[in-house]
């Protein structure tokens, strides 16, 4: 309908001209923020509330305690701006599905419903996946690295590493990764109730379990992105500055991985492995 086309076409504009104005995007990440967010809210409602969710949770803990984070990451960037590189890896795979879900479906708020919806259930399931991976990570990595009390340890072999390596993981983190998940399946869940049509939803299963579906894709994406972060992205404190540093080099001690991803293909495979794993998750909860 002309209105659904106004919609996404003027909400994500208004959405991404704050988040440059609060300096949470460059010019660049905001001109291709605009184009994912006009196909998400093309495809769903809910789609682009999980986006909007991501986009204003993820920047709010990125600026949490960045006094604290500035004296151990080496890339640390005020405000942590995102750019068009981070956009893609973060929102690339949910842009993807939601093209598929529109070539496919069309425009239609349908809820999670596989047994009379299985294609659009299974698409919906794994944008949710995708941006709940996203934001997982995100509150794991920004939240869990100032709120533990202790060191992290390394998820493939439980040894004591130093904060900000590629791999760590601590207890507050991984249940930060759960919560921020659960933020993604709530904004799913509130778009599914707004405008999904009362007939479909009187045939479907109880939506809420999409509240827990998206809390397990955000603790799912945040221990792969570890296991991968782990193994395949180089961790090494530097004997200069004390920080820790992705490139192996002169004055590198070595912690962990080796230099085959950098942060950004860590993401984006993450956000696809969790999109394509957990519609599956969602099929065993009887959706």
């Amino acid at each position: 309908s002309p209105l659904r086309w106004i919609a996404a076409t003027v909400i994500p504009v208004i959405v991404v001209s704050w988040g440059h104005s609060k300096k949470s995007l460059s010019t660049s990440g905001a001109l291709l923020a605009i184009i994912v967010g006009f196909i998400l809210t093309l495809a769903h409602y809910s789609f682009f509330l999980c986006l909007l969710a991501f986009f204003i949770s993820s920047s709010k803990a990125t600026k949490y305690k960045q006094d604290v984070k500035r004296g151990f990451e080496d890339d640390f960037k005020e405000g942590g701006q995102r750019n068009w590189l981070q956009v893609l890896c973060n929102g690339g795979m949910a842009l993807e599905l939601s093209l598929l879900y529109l070539l496919d479906i069309g425009c239609a708020d349908l809820p999670v419903d596989f047994r009379h919806q299985y294609r659009a259930s299974w698409l919906g399931v794994a944008v949710l996946g995708a941006l709940s991976c996203c934001n997982g990570d995100t509150w794991a990595s920004e939240l869990g690295s100032v709120l533990a009390r202790g060191d992290p340890f390394l998820i493939t072999t439980f040894q004591s590493v130093p904060r900000g390596t590629n791999g760590g993981v601590t207890a507050v983190g991984l249940i930060s990764s759960f919560v921020g998940g659960l933020v993604i399946g709530v904004a799913y869940f509130c778009g599914i109730i707004m405008s999904a049509a009362a007939s479909d939803l009187v045939a479907a299963p109880s939506q809420a379990t999409v509240i827990l579906v998206g809390g397990l894709g955000g603790l799912l994406g945040s221990v792969v992105d570890s296991i991968l972060g782990a193994s395949l992205q180089f961790s090494g404190t530097d004997v200069t500055t004390g920080k820790i540093v992705e490139v192996a080099r002169d004055g590198v001690v070595p912690i962990s991985g080796k230099m085959v991803l950098d942060n950004h293909s860590v993401n984006l495979i993450s956000s696809i492995l969790t999109a394509l794993f957990l519609p599956k998750v969602a099929l065993a909860l009887g959706l």
